[in-house]
C-alpha cells in the first residue's frame, strides 16, 4: 500500500508580494493537491511574521476549501495557547459543518522554550561542540545535533512577544487536560468543574479527525500515545528529534475508542521538499531557504521569501557570517532537494527511519509556479513507485 502524501501550507509571502497574493496561492495550491492526488492539505498557525500570513488555520481554510471538493483539510497545528479550547471545537465543526468528512483538527503546544511562572526565559544553553553539531546518519536520514539557542533566547523581539501572544498561564489546564475537552465536546459528554454538562453548538458529533503535533519524545507525544490520537513529528521543524518524538509516541500509545479512536499507531512526518526537473534547478529555487531560516531563528520573524537573486546578496559574505551558518546548518543538511527520483529515494528512507504511515510536504519557494510544479512532480513519482 503506498504511503499517503499530504501538503503542508505555511502561506508564505513572496518577497515583493502581499497578504492577499499568499492567500491566493494558497487557494490554487489546494486546488492543485487535490488534483495531484495529495491526500490532506493543512497550513500552520505563526505569529508576528512579516513573510507568513497563516496567523488562523481556521479561517485560511475558509477561504480555500470552496475551490476543493475531496482532499481532507486540517491544521498542522493550532496552538492551543493562543485561543480558547471552545474557540478551536467551534471554529472547526462550523468548517465540517459545510466540508462535512474532510476536516482534521490538528493541535499543538505554542512553540518556543518553556518559560517560568513570571515569564522570564532560561538561560541559554552551552553551544554544541562540534561533534553534537555534527549529529548523525540513521538508516540513510540525517539527525542533526542541536542549534544555537541563544540568538533567539536573547533576543529582545523574542522576549517582547508574549505581550500579544501570552504562553499557557501558569496553573491553567495542561496541555493533556485541553485535549480531553477537545474530545469530550465533540463527544458531548464535557461537564464543568461544577458537574454541569455543557455542549459545544456546533461541535458535538463534528466529524473531525484529531491529530496532535510535536518536535520532541515529550508531552505532546505522550498525550497522543495515552489517547490513542493520530501523531506528527516535525522533522521540517526539529530534525534533531523526530526519532524520539516517533518511539515516545509508540511507546505510551494506547488503543482508543468512539469516534476518534485507533487501534494501532497512526504516524505523520513532515519534511521540506523542493523538486524540480533537475538538480541543479531545485537547488536554484530553494536558495531562499537559508536566509528565511535565520530570520526566524533570531528572533527576527519570518522574512518574506526571497528571490535566488536576493537570497545570493543575504548570504554573500559582507551579510553572512559563521554564526549565520551554524544556525541553519541543521535545516538546510535535513531538507529534500532534487529531482522528483531523488528526493522520492530521500522520502522513502525518512518513512522507513521513522515508521511513518503519512507523510507531510512542505514546500517553499519564491515564484508560486515553480511551487506547485514542484508538488505535481514529487506526486508523479510517488505514484509510480
Amino acid at each position: 500500500m503506498s504511503t499517503p502524501l499530504a501538503v503542508l501550507d505555511l502561506t508564505p509571502v513572496p518577497s515583493g508580494g502581499s497578504a492577499a497574493q499568499a492567500l491566493a496561492n494558497s487557494a490554487d495550491l489546494a486546488e492543485s493537491a487535490e488534483r495531484f492526488g495529495y491526500a490532506r492539505y493543512w497550513v500552520a498557525e505563526h505569529h508576528l511574521n512579516p513573510g507568513v500570513v497563516g496567523v488562523s488555520p481556521a479561517v485560511v481554510l475558509a477561504l480555500v476549501a470552496g475551490r476543493t471538493s475531496t482532499i481532507r483539510l486540517g491544521s498542522a497545528a493550532l496552538q492551543t495557547g493562543h485561543r480558547t479550547v471552545l474557540s478551536a471545537v467551534e471554529d472547526f465543526a462550523l468548517l465540517d459543518a459545510v466540508h462535512p468528512g474532510r476536516v482534521d483538527l490538528g493541535l499543538g503546544r505554542p512553540g518556543g522554550p518553556p518559560r517560568g511562572p513570571d515569564g522570564s526565559l532560561p538561560a541559554p544553553p552551552p553551544p554544541p561542540t562540534p561533534e553534537q553539531a555534527a549529529g548523525t546518519v540513521v538508516d540513510g536520514v540525517r539527525i542533526p545535533g542541536p542549534f544555537p539557542l541563544a540568538p533567539i533566547l536573547t533576543s529582545a523581539r523574542f522576549a517582547a512577544v508574549p505581550e500579544l501572544v501570552p504562553p499557557p498561564a501558569s496553573g491553567g489546564p495542561s496541555f493533556g487536560e485541553q485535549v480531553d475537552t477537545v474530545l469530550d465536546l465533540l463527544a458531548g459528554t464535557f461537564t464543568s468543574s461544577s458537574g454541569v454538562p455543557l455542549q459545544a453548538h456546533p461541535g458535538t458529533g463534528a466529524d473531525l479527525q484529531v491529530w496532535l503535533f510535536g518536535s520532541t519524545g515529550g508531552t505532546t507525544a505522550a498525550v497522543a500515545g495515552e489517547r490513542g490520537l493520530r501523531f506528527g513529528a516535525n522533522y521540517h521543524v526539529a530534525p534533531q528529534g523526530v526519532l524520539d518524538a516517533a518511539r515516545a509516541y509508540r511507546a505510551a500509545f494506547r488503543p482508543s475508542e468512539g469516534a476518534h479512536g485507533l487501534a494501532r499507531p497512526h504516524l505523520a512526518v513532515s519534511a521540506d521538499v523542493v523538486v524540480a526537473e533537475t538538480g541543479a534547478e531545485a537547488e536554484h529555487l530553494a536558495a531562499g531557504y537559508g536566509p528565511w531560516v535565520r530570520s526566524i531563528r533570531t528572533a527576527a520573524g519570518a522574512i518574506p521569501y526571497p528571490t535566488p537573486d536576493e537570497a545570493a546578496e543575504l548570504t554573500s559574505p559582507e551579510h553572512w557570517s559563521a554564526d549565520d551558518d551554524a544556525l541553519v546548518r541543521d535545516r538546510l543538511a535535513t531538507r529534500f532537494v532534487g529531482s522528483a527520483r531523488t528526493v522520492a529515494e530521500g522520502l522513502e528512507r525518512l518513512r522507513d527511519a521513522t515508521g511513518a504511515d503519512e507523510l507531510l510536504i512542505t514546500t517553499t519557494t519564491h515564484d508560486h509556479a515553480a511551487r506547485v510544479r514542484s508538488y505535481e512532480l514529487l506526486a508523479a513519482e510517488w505514484g509510480r513507485r
